[in-house]
């Protein structure tokens, strides 16, 4: 389906909001992330997790986490 002429396509809109950015200082970047929806990423997760709580350290390192928490609630 085309576009009628007063309104603008996808692309034009894409470039009229880069504009736009660019315009108040902003750049865009592109960073590949971790996808957290995958089964690998839960098994990792929960290996990471296990591995810190049966650390000789947990208690230490759950303190500090409470600690910083705190300052935000």
């Amino acid at each position: 389906m085309i576009a009628p002429k007063d309104e603008p396509t996808v692309t034009g809109r894409v470039r009229n909001y880069r504009k736009r950015m660019r315009d108040r200082g902003m750049r865009p970047i592109q960073i590949w992330v971790a996808d957290v929806r995958t089964p690998e990423f839960a098994a990792e997760a929960h290996r990471q997790s296990a591995a810190v709580a049966a650390s000789e350290h947990a208690a230490d390192d759950q303190a500090y986490i409470d600690a910083l928490s705190l300052d935000h609630e």
